[in-house]
């Protein structure tokens, strides 16, 4: 009897732990499409490193950032296609992006999430890697303001992107700090009723 209620309350963890992530999936997504946002400030890149540090499952790990920015993209083409935003969803280069961000899930794999100074490295590190790469691919892809490809033009791209990046490192801190914190109290629930499960 006791096994089938450890059992029973496992599969509900199990079970709420996924809703959780789609919630969090769905939710992210529609804050990023939100007009007037501050620029750089969204969940994304944080998602990416909480699922490589958290989740165990590594191919769900690398698709949560990625399906999150996904259906934010069709929000986007959306909005677009109804004339109620000037930012197309889909772009030339777009699943470059799509794969960068896949990427910094692996920074996830190097963090532990029970320390904050991990956390804090992670949040810092992975915002700067995606500003370098992301600012490389659209001044060798010709996008933005379609600096020359001269080491000129490449410095000039990379100035262009700055408000991303201070907005970028402020909300992967801030997102971050949401995730690990929830997670972290999301498992001290769950042992406490495992706890008395077992009682």
């Amino acid at each position: 009897m006791l096994n089938f209620a450890v059992q029973t309350h496992g599969m509900k963890q199990d079970r709420s732990i996924l809703i959780s992530f789609i919630v969090l999936i769905v939710i992210a997504a529609v804050y990023r499409a939100i007009p007037g946002r501050p620029w750089g400030f969204a969940p994304q890149i944080a998602m990416a490193i909480f699922g490589g540090s958290f989740i165990k499952d590594k191919k769900l790990s690398f698709a949560v950032p990625v399906l999150s920015m996904l259906i934010s993209d069709l929000i986007y083409q959306v909005l677009y296609i109804n004339g109620l935003s000037e930012i197309q969803g889909f772009y030339s280069g777009q699943i470059g992006i799509y794969l960068l961000f896949a990427a910094l899930t692996v920074i996830g794999f190097f963090m532990k999430p029970e320390k904050i100074s991990h956390i804090l490295a992670g949040s810092i590190i992975a915002p700067l890697i995606y500003f370098v790469a992301s600012n490389f691919m659209v001044w060798i892809g010709g996008g933005g303001y379609n600096r020359p490809k001269t080491f000129e033009g490449l410095l000039q791209c990379y100035n262009d992107g700055l408000p991303f990046l201070q907005g970028s490192i402020y909300g992967t801190v801030f997102f971050s700090a949401v995730l690990f914190g929830g997670a972290y109290l999301l498992k001290r629930y769950f042992a406490k009723q495992a706890y008395n499960v077992e009682r």
